[in-house]
């Protein structure tokens, strides 16, 4: 046994199986798991898949209604609202993958170094996390963008800056939870160094709350680009994010309502399958829910 180096908390020992069979017994994942895949296969092929480009125009079919060569109709511009949705996805996905990898990396490092040093570094992470955690997040991200002005960059700047709290804040209490455990001592004791500690012993076995939590926050990134740019401080136009969709489409709610209706559909689908997928990630990592909800199915 080299350095005491105990084995991931993840159940990687209940093998793929077990997975797919928790995902089959529970309809609710199963779902939002085939949603998500169909979505990340649309954003892939996007360019391709779409019939139209995003910034084609026919002002002669303006708002036009949903028919058979413009399956979801056309926006104010005669622009086709089926391949701005698709182009739409790419946009979502790929920030909210950005934005949830760049601010889980922040996040992890500044909470294992706050948990592993502790002292006056961990009052001073806590009180710097506290102050921002004291502030509701999306006011935090208006407050942001306004500064930095739209754009794709400003957006992820923006989004990444208060995106990394509720990382650091997760890494830092479990690590201080792990750091106690037998096999760290052993692995101090045998000579370990601290990163070597981390990334072998302490970031395997915390994996699965972090996971659970870029899960959840896929969701939250998508809502929050919305959000934004449907205050006009996320991607500027002619951009076929879902949530610029949103802010055109609201001035004609009454006269052309599938203006709105199908880009707040995408995002409310879209959050729903994140989230849904995430609770039941959290679900099937703990291995006394695990337990417990396979003790209740027999």
């Amino acid at each position: 046994m080299a350095e005491g180096r105990a084995e991931p908390a993840l159940p990687g020992k209940a093998g793929t199986g077990s997975l797919i069979g928790h995902f089959r017994r529970d309809p609710f994942t199963a779902v939002s798991a085939g949603i998500l895949l169909l979505l990340a296969a649309v954003a892939a092929a996007a360019p391709v898949l779409a019939p139209y480009s995003a910034g084609a125009q026919d002002l002669s079919l303006r708002f036009a209604t949903p028919s058979a060569l413009h399956p979801l109709g056309l926006d104010e511009l005669g622009r086709d609202i089926l391949s701005r949705l698709m182009l739409g996805a790419r946009i979502s996905l790929v920030l909210s993958f950005v934005v949830v990898l760049l601010s889980a990396g922040m996040g992890i490092l500044v909470g294992s170094l706050a948990g592993l040093a502790g002292g006056w570094v961990d009052d001073l992470v806590m009180r710097l996390i506290d102050v921002l955690l004291s502030f509701p997040s999306i006011l935090l991200a208006i407050s942001l963008a306004a500064v930095l002005g739209p754009g794709l960059g400003n957006l992820l700047l923006a989004l990444c800056l208060i995106g990394w709290v509720g990382y650091a804040r997760l890494t830092r209490a479990q690590v201080l939870k792990t750091r106690e455990m037998q096999f760290v001592a052993a692995a101090r004791a045998s000579g370990a160094r601290t990163a070597r500690i981390l990334l072998l012993h302490l970031l395997p076995n915390i994996a699965g709350p972090l996971l659970v939590q870029a899960t959840v926050g896929m969701a939250g990134v998508i809502l929050s680009e919305a959000g934004l740019s449907f205050l006009g401080l996320g991607l500027p136009p002619p951009s076929p994010s879902w949530g610029s969709m949103l802010r055109s489409g609201s001035q004609h709610l009454f006269d052309a309502p599938h203006l709105v209706v199908y880009p707040g559909v995408a995002i409310m689908v879209a959050v729903l399958s994140f989230n849904f997928f995430g609770d039941s990630l959290r679900d099937w990592l703990d291995p006394r829910i695990r337990k417990g909800l396979e003790a209740g199915r027999r």
